[in-house]
C-alpha cells in the first residue's frame, strides 16, 4: 500500500491520488523483489497489494506460480480487477494483513509499504516466518521517514488547536522497527537474511508537491478524521493550509523541482 502513520481504523483510499506518483512509489518495490532468488515458486503472496499493478509484475516473473494479492481496501481491489483479467495465474482477495496466516505452499511472500499499517506486525512477523516452509522467501519494505519533516510537521500541527481533538491518537511516530531490528527477527526465525536502508532523493514537481505526495499516503488518516469531525471541510482546509505552509519552508522549491528524501527500510530472507 503506502507510507502511512496510523492507529486504528482503515482509511478510505483514493487510487487516483495514490497513483499520482506511481513511478517514484514503485522503485522500492522493484529493488526489494530483485533480492528474492526464488526460481519456481508454487505460490506467491503480496500482502497489501494496493491497485495490483506491482503484483502483476510478480505474476509475469513467475507465470507458473499462483499469485495472490491481498488488500483491505475495496477501492484498491476494484482497480486491481482489470490487472488480473489477462493473467490466469493472478487473483486478488480482500482481507486484513493482521488476519493472514502462511500456507505451506507459500514459497514467496512480499509486502511492500504495508506493514506500517498493522500495529501488531512486529509481534506477528516471528509467527509468520516460523510458519513458512523451509526454502520459502519473505521480502518486506516499510517507510523509514516518520522522523522526517513531512511526518513530524504532520504530527506537530495535528497536536495544536483546533485540530487536536479530531486528530488525537490518529498519527503515530513509531509504527515500524529499524533495519537491525527486522534483521534480528529474521535471523531468530532461521532465515538467511539481508537488511538495508535506502534514501531515494525524489525530485517532485508542481505546486505544493510534498503536500500532494502525502495526500495520497500518510496524510489520508488525518484528512479522514478531520472530515468526520467537520463535514463542511473547513477544518480540513485549515489544516492543509497550515501544513502546506510548513512544508514549503521545510522543502523549498528550486528551478529543478522540490527534493523530497524518501527513506525506506528493507529485509529479505530465505528460510533455511
Amino acid at each position: 500500500m503506502s507510507d502511512l502513520d496510523r492507529t486504528g481504523g482503515s482509511p478510505t483510499w483514493d487510487p487516483a491520488q495514490y497513483a499520482a506518483f506511481s513511478g517514484d512509489r514503485s522503485r522500492p518495490f522493484h529493488d526489494l523483489v530483485a533480492q528474492v532468488g526464488a526460481v519456481a515458486p508454487r505460490r506467491v503472496v503480496d500482502l497489501g497489494c494496493g491497485p495490483g499493478t506491482l503484483t502483476a509484475t510478480l505474476a509475469d516473473r513467475w507465470p507458473d506460480a499462483e499469485v495472490i494479492g491481498i488488500d483491505s481496501s475495496s477501492s484498491m481491489l476494484d482497480e486491481a480487477a482489470s490487472v488480473a483479467a489477462d493473467r490466469p495465474n493472478l487473483r486478488f482477495e480482500r482481507g486484513e494483513i493482521a488476519d493472514w496466516r502462511p500456507d505451506q505452499r507459500d514459497d514467496v511472500v512480499v509486502t511492500n509499504a504495508a506493514l506500517q499499517w498493522v500495529p501488531s506486525h512486529r509481534e506477528l512477523l516471528p509467527t509468520w516466518l516460523s510458519e513458512l516452509a523451509p526454502g520459502a522467501w519473505f521480502a518486506m519494505q516499510v517507510p523509514g521517514n516518520f522522523a522526517s519533516p513531512s511526518h513530524a510537521l504532520m504530527r506537530s500541527i495535528a497536536a495544536r488547536p483546533p485540530f487536536a481533538h479530531a486528530l488525537d491518537g490518529v498519527l503515530r511516530s513509531d509504527p515500524v522497527s529499524d533495519a537491525p531490528g527486522y534483521l534480528e527477527t529474521f535471523l531468530d526465525a532461521g532465515f538467511d537474511t539481508t537488511a538495508w536502508e535506502t534514501t531515494y532523493m525524489q525530485v517532485l514537481r508542481g505546486e505544493e508537491p510534498v503536500l500532494e505526495w502525502t495526500r495520497g499516503t500518510g496524510l489520508r488518516p488525518a484528512l479522514q478524521a478531520l472530515d468526520a469531525a467537520d463535514p463542511t471541510g473547513a477544518l480540513t482546509r485549515a489544516y492543509e493550509r497550515e501544513y502546506g505552509a510548513a512544508l514549503r519552508l521545510a522543502y523549498p522549491a528550486s528551478a529543478n523541482g522540490t527534493v523530497y528524501p524518501f527513506r525506506r527500510i528493507f529485509a529479505v530472507g530465505r528460510r533455511r
